[in-house]
């Protein structure tokens, strides 16, 4: 039993017998053409093809599709032979027109037909649904501050009401769970809408495709299917950076896909604001959605990620102990973490070996010597520095001017939290000022994190770069 959306004029009493008479004939010429282009040729292309309206007088059905591009594209490629599939078929139609569906108001309404499709054998899914991880699921995420706000906006852009924001920019350092998320919506929203066309891929694979459709002289092909997508996700954007023509054909994808009502998601290693060599018009049209950063996990998040973890992992058992040692000792990310937990059961599984901490601290004494590597105060204020976009030497200078002072306190305060350092010490290298001075810079930007959602943007994008 297959959904067919059909556009039915109640004003024209159309009769029903001969509608569902049309009906069976598209079911049986659907048929046809996925078994005679293949299975994959036609979900990419006809699947998402639904009946229209029929003119008697003139002996013309119309085939709706999503958008003006695919309808140009489709009647194109596919025209003359829907054209005599119709008339072989002998309903009387003599004519097919490709166009996109209208907006239905007043009497005209949308119907949902319910009609049998003849079994395809060897029928395949669509490719659009096949490249993203199911295994991935929002059940499987664990939720913290750090990851609240992109993990709700991601349940919003998989949700069968439609978001109220498009595109959704995600960005976090590596192996914070982006991609987790990316996957995560693509399976929900194939679990209430498995016909739609759904597209997964890197911007790297993006890349490569437009790149290999330019060279075959097969651009129209790479377009339509990218437009066709009810829900696109792109991971890791800022691979595109420099590349001038695969950038504008991104605009384009993004600019159609907005206009038509589809559902977008990018990610990042970074705030749009903060990728370089992109198109500016790309960066505008990322950050007019609604943008949500994973900042690195907390010690709660890490400790929440091990307990699920640990409740699947079986034998042997894994102490409290070994349990807040990995996440006190391994801060860089989760993935990480999650590695360090897998090589400890794997070991004590294929060795019987029991798990304690003195086991722990020796098999993962590497991956703590990484973790424990020291940030220091010049790390600081050249992160900060750059930031900012003023001088190092801003950060040692005695000027004022809120623009060298604001991103001296930021530093200051980073100093503070990310170094062993004593106030005087950190007051010393910040050209010799009072610990009383720090005390003020530290407490300042705590309370500007609280009320500036700029400066708590900024404080969590460089303690990302400082910690990755």
């Amino acid at each position: 039993m297959k959904d067919v959306v059909r556009v039915v004029d109640w004003q024209d009493g159309l009769d029903a017998q001969a509608d569902a008479s049309l009906d069976s004939v598209w079911a049986g010429i659907r048929a046809g053409l996925r078994r005679d282009l293949g299975a994959r040729m036609f979900d990419q292309w006809l699947k998402p093809v639904c009946l229209g309206d029929y003119c008697p007088d003139t002996q013309t059905i119309d085939l709706l599709v999503a958008t003006d591009f695919s309808a140009n594209f489709v009647s194109g490629q596919f025209g003359d032979r829907l054209r005599m599939a119709w008339r072989a078929a002998g309903a009387g139609v003599r004519d097919v027109r490709l166009r996109r569906a209208p907006d239905v108001t007043g009497p005209r309404l949308l119907e949902v037909v319910h009609v049998e499709s003849a079994p395809v054998a060897d029928a395949q899914p669509a490719p659009s649904a096949c490249n993203f991880q199911p295994r991935h699921g929002f059940a499987d995420f664990i939720v913290g501050e750090s990851n609240r706000l992109a993990f709700s906006a991601a349940q919003a852009m998989a949700a069968q009401a439609q978001p109220r924001f498009s595109p959704l920019f995600i960005h976090g350092s590596t192996g914070q769970g982006k991609t987790h998320l990316l996957h995560s919506i693509a399976a929900a929203f194939c679990a209430h809408a498995p016909s739609a066309p759904v597209l997964y891929m890197s911007a790297e694979r993006f890349m490569m495709e437009f790149v290999n459709a330019m060279r075959a002289n097969d651009t129209m092909a790479f377009k339509a299917r990218l437009r066709a997508a009810h829900l696109l996700l792109i991971d890791d954007i800022q691979f595109i950076a420099g590349k001038g023509s695969t950038q504008e054909e991104f605009l384009h994808t993004i600019n159609d896909l907005i206009d038509s009502g589809a559902r977008i998601v990018v990610a990042a290693d970074r705030a749009p604001q903060l990728l370089e060599s992109i198109d500016p018009r790309i960066l505008s049209r990322l950050a007019g959605g609604l943008v949500a950063d994973i900042a690195p996990a907390d010690l709660d998040l890490r400790l929440a990620i091990l307990e699920a973890k640990r409740a699947v992992a079986g034998d042997p058992p894994v102490p409290d102990a070994v349990i807040d040692f990995l996440a006190r000792s391994i801060r860089s990310n989760i993935r990480e973490l999650e590695g360090a937990f897998n090589k400890l059961v794997a070991y004590g599984q294929l060795t019987g070996r029991s798990i304690d901490l003195d086991f722990a601290q020796g098999m993962l004494a590497d991956a703590v010597r990484a973790n424990a590597r020291r940030i220091t105060v010049d790390e600081i204020q050249k992160a900060c520095a750059a930031h900012y976009r003023i001088d190092a030497s801003e950060m040692r200078s005695k000027r004022r001017a809120r623009a060298v002072a604001r991103p001296r306190q930021v530093a200051m305060y980073l100093a503070k939290k990310m170094t062993p350092r004593s106030l005087p010490e950190i007051g010393r290298i910040f050209g010799g000022r009072d610990h009383s001075t720090v005390i003020h810079a530290v407490r300042t930007i705590e309370q500007l994190r609280e009320s500036n959602p700029d400066i708590d943007a900024d404080v969590r994008a460089l303690l990302r770069q400082l910690e990755s």
